[in-house]
């Protein structure tokens, strides 16, 4: 039986989240670094940020040749450039003094793929690391991690660009993904439904 999808979501039509998302367009510049096993997977967050920040810009990849065209734009912008990812070099990024007006690069995978991304592209230490004060609790209950302390790409967006501009509304990339989140749950067998329901009660 044929699938049909939303033109403008590119979800099954059964599955529209065309009327949970209201666009936002923050100053910061959003660049994601994509590991090419999240494309196809369902519960991929990328893909509703996309809807959610229409600016944010993907580049799929894993060792430096694959990110050689987004190295060359990086180049062309003289905006302060900061890769998100938690290590002992980086600094929090409510403690800063940073502009909004700025580029951050979030690499999006499990987090053993994205360390070996971040191996793979030792270009990526030219910029300044940042991470997220500890306090985020995430939402993504419907896929494990390895760590508690995990949040979603959208997740990690969205919190930074609130950190980043206090005044900056970023309620509605949440309620996109609390949608989605929604909508895979009740795709889901009853008796598993219940085991997620349970889980944020």
């Amino acid at each position: 039986m044929t699938r049909h999808y939303c033109v403008a979501c590119r979800y099954p039509l059964n599955a529209c989240l065309c009327g949970s998302i209201q666009p936002i367009y923050p100053s910061t510049r959003l660049v994601v670094l994509q590991h090419p096993s999240e494309v196809e997977h369902k519960k991929n967050s990328v893909r509703v940020l996309s809807l959610a920040v229409p600016e944010t810009q993907i580049y799929v990849g894993e060792d430096e040749h694959d990110f050689s065209e987004l190295r060359n734009d990086l180049t062309k912008h003289d905006q302060p450039i900061y890769l998100v990812y938690p290590s002992d070099n980086s600094v929090s990024v409510e403690a800063q003094d940073i502009s909004p007006n700025c580029v951050l690069l979030l690499l999006d995978g499990t987090w053993r793929k994205a360390f070996k991304m971040l191996q793979l592209n030792p270009w990526l230490n030219e910029y300044p690391a940042v991470h997220l004060a500890e306090g985020y609790e995430s939402r993504y209950k419907i896929r494990k991690s390895s760590r508690s302390d995990s949040l979603s790409t959208l997740e990690a967006s969205a919190y930074m660009l609130s950190a980043l501009d206090p005044l900056l509304n970023v309620a509605p990339v949440i309620t996109a993904f609390d949608a989605m989140v929604e909508m895979r749950i009740k795709a889901m067998p009853p008796e598993i439904q219940v085991r997620y329901r349970e889980f944020s009660e």
